[in-house]
């Protein structure tokens, strides 16, 4: 055999490394402002663009799917091609990649500030962009196995086994949580509802993060780790294990973000068990890349490249510890809806993907530019600054959230309450809000420091756009019959594929399937009725302006929660919600059985000042909601997407809604009017008025403490 002689594309990689730099920054700095906010309501400068819940989506669209995504196309792009000794299969599909990943995050960008939302978290991007990100991802998946298919190296080593795993498994859940009816051109319902669409949600949210900033990133690990320390990984067994165990039990995971929710007992049951069985694997792929450094710990004290991976490793073992625990039922009860899951998922995300991202792109630099980098002595700054950046923001958010699941739960002697003020809660935590903005801010130094010092690094150097390389072709010999089984499948990537495609379906489809069939897990109420035209458009409006984030509508089975709110949520209220609003976060209290709790009047001068009704508020002034008509344009289109879907409004209804949404909108506002509040009933504060009133009422509600008062 003769030699083969080709080259290695760099361009593809430089490009991406540049927009992981970038992004991160914007997505950092947006998160900074978000977290500013919950401090300082008023850095929102009272414009409608850039308050709390429409940039808080648009900082975990752009930290995850900008910054780690980009990271992912940066370490994948040249690691692929060096693994399988090949250049990329297309220069062109490689730049559709670049550009319409770029593409998609500008649309982001635009749109979720501007209120277009689906509202389902890590999935907010409406319908269009979806089919651009499907088509992207495809673009991505070609490329990749097209490459595989011509490589020249016989064996597929581990890191490409979790590029495949990740590949695959994203791909479908990105095309079953985005199933969806479109109503306009960025307006969209999914098609799921209440109890159905939550479990798909959280299927698609817990292993978004399971299988995208999990499994590319351990595939990253197990490329750059290696190649930083200049030895080989420790154990090829273990590598094994953990992949295959990791992508079978990571699936059936999601179900533990609904504990104590309307979701079928068994299903939060069967979530548990296999959240606390992940920890096996998880550590087992921990353990195989910090064992790999053994021996070599005097080059990580010098080393900061594998000073960042060291920590990136750490913090991947600490929040796969930590998620496992507060899958438990005794522990969620205590850290679900606070700010302790906040400290979890940044303990993941700024030490796990970003120090692994920084470490890489410290050793991507000086090799594709072919010089040394510019400063050690600012690299360690980084390092440095970062990584009390990383504990000045998870300590003030452990501590918060330990402080509002004791405020929530704590009762007097007398069996009262001792804090039946939300508020009290919120004002008491203040001071975290501020200390983990410093942390942030931190962090972002660090950031903005490595930017700096890499891109003196490439301008003191020379780029190498193609880089040469040569190898023999695959030489195809008769498979050994006592060769392990596993090493005769890393010669089948096709089989490698599918075999995981079914592993990681198995456990999607034992969940949900029964879900969605069996009546019984969805018991139905006969009071429950569907909202009213102008109720539906309120929804909306309240999904446009991100009020579930800091809102949920999901009351437990807990007497701390039934005596502040009323009767805990049935599974039954749920089944005309498309999409569902419980939330994740309790930054304000819960809303399910905020209607008829409060006047007309109340809410409207809530949402004009809020600290004029809840003195200390931190939630900003929605003017605008006062001064917009409501744009009844779609609301015909959106009776009759409802009723596709299942809700029951009786046939032709949508020729009458309209009407029926101009007579209660002149109720309300007739009421407000008797209460001195002169508006026109066209206004969109009418139509809010009107959802938050409706929900939670179709069943008897117990009278709560606050209403006792």
């Amino acid at each position: 055999m003769q030699l083969q002689k080709f080259s290695y594309d760099n361009t593809i990689v430089r490009n991406f490394a540049f927009a992981t730099i970038i992004w991160g920054i914007i997505g950092m700095l947006v998160g900074l402002t978000a977290a500013l906010q919950l401090a300082w309501p008023a850095l929102n400068f009272g414009l409608e663009f850039t308050t709390f819940g429409r940039i808080r989506p648009l900082h975990t669209n752009a930290v995850i799917f900008a910054f780690v995504g980009n990271g992912i196309f940066t370490g994948v792009y040249y690691s692929l091609q060096r693994l399988c000794k090949a250049r990329m299969y297309s220069d062109l599909l490689s730049k559709i990649n670049f550009w319409g990943w770029q593409l998609i995050i500008f649309s982001a960008v635009i749109t979720l500030p501007l209120g277009y939302t689906t509202s389902k978290e890590y999935a907010e991007l409406e319908w269009p962009i979806d089919i651009a990100i499907t088509l992207i991802w495809v673009v991505f998946g070609w490329n990749m196995f097209a490459t595989i298919l011509k490589r020249r190296e016989k064996h597929l080593y581990v890191a490409i086994w979790f590029y495949i795993g990740t590949f695959v498994t994203v791909a479908v859940l990105h095309l079953v949580n985005s199933f969806e009816i479109p109503v306009s051109f960025m307006k969209s319902y999914s098609w799921y509802a209440g109890v159905q669409d939550a479990l798909v949600q959280w299927w698609y949210g817990h292993n978004a993060v399971a299988f995208f900033l999990t499994t590319p990133y351990l595939g990253l690990m197990y490329y750059f780790v290696p190649k930083a320390a200049n030895r080989p990984v420790y154990s090829y067994r273990l590598s094994i294990i953990h992949f295959w165990a990791l992508i079978f039990l990571y699936i059936w995971a999601g179900p533990h973000h609904l504990l104590y929710t309307a979701l079928p007992d068994w299903v939060q049951s069967l979530g548990v068990v296999f959240s606390i069985m992940l920890i096996a694997p998880s550590w087992g792929g921990m353990l195989n890349g910090l064992l790999t450094l053994r021996g070599a710990w005097d080059k990580v004290r010098e080393d900061v490249v594998l000073k960042f991976m060291v920590v990136a490793l750490t913090a991947y073992g600490m929040a796969t510890f930590e998620g496992p625990m507060l899958s438990l039922k005794n522990v969620n009860a205590i850290s679900h809806f606070t700010d302790w899951t906040v400290a979890h998922v940044h303990v993941g995300g700024l030490g796990w993907n970003g120090f692994l991202t920084f470490g890489m792109l410290y050793w991507l630099f000086p090799k594709m530019f072919r010089t040394e980098l510019y400063s050690k002595r600012l690299a360690n700054f980084h390092f440095w600054i970062g990584s009390l950046g990383i504990v000045f923001y998870a300590l003030p958010m452990y501590w918060a959230g330990f402080t509002q699941s004791l405020m929530w739960k704590e009762f007097t002697e007398e069996g009262l309450l001792a804090y039946p003020n939300f508020l009290e809660t919120v004002t008491q935590i203040k001071t975290m809000y501020m200390l983990r903005a410093l942390g942030g801010a931190m962090y972002i130094v660090g950031t903005v420091v490595m930017a700096y010092n890499l891109l003196r690094t490439a301008k003191a150097g020379s780029f190498l756009a193609n880089e040469e390389a040569e190898a023999f072709p695959i030489h195809t010999e008769a498979a050994d019959s006592k060769e392990h089984w596993h090493r005769m499948m890393e010669r089948k990537p096709i089989q490698l594929m599918v075999l995981s495609l079914v592993v990681v379906l198995i456990g999607g489809l034992v969940e949900m399937v029964p879900t969605f069939l069996v009546k019984s897990n969805i018991p139905t109420i006969a009071n429950v009725k569907p909202y009213t035209p102008l109720e539906l458009e309120g929804r909306d409006i309240y999904i446009r302006e991100g009020c579930n984030n800091c809102h949920t509508q999901m009351i437990r089975p807990f007497r701390s929660e039934t005596e502040r709110y009323g009767e805990y949520s049935k599974a039954g209220e749920f089944v005309y919600d498309h999409p569902h609003l419980w939330g994740s976060k309790r930054t304000g209290p819960d809303l399910h059985r905020i209607g008829s709790k409060y006047p007309n009047s109340w809410h409207y001068n809530h949402m004009l000042d809020p600290e004029s009704m809840s003195p200390g508020s931190i939630m900003p002034a929605y003017p605008w909601l006062f001064e917009k008509n409501l744009n009844i344009s779609s609301t015909v289109d959106k009776i009759k997407a409802m009723r596709t879907m299942g809700v029951p409004y009786a046939a032709g209804y949508e020729n009458m809604a309209v009407a029926d949404l101009d007579k209660q909108s002149a109720e309300i506002a007739a009421n407000l009017a008797e209460a001195g509040i002169k508006t026109m009933k066209e206004k969109e504060i009418i139509s809010l008025i009107a959802y938050l009133q409706r929900m939670g009422t179709d069943i008897q509600v117990k009278e709560t403490q606050q209403n006792k008062k």
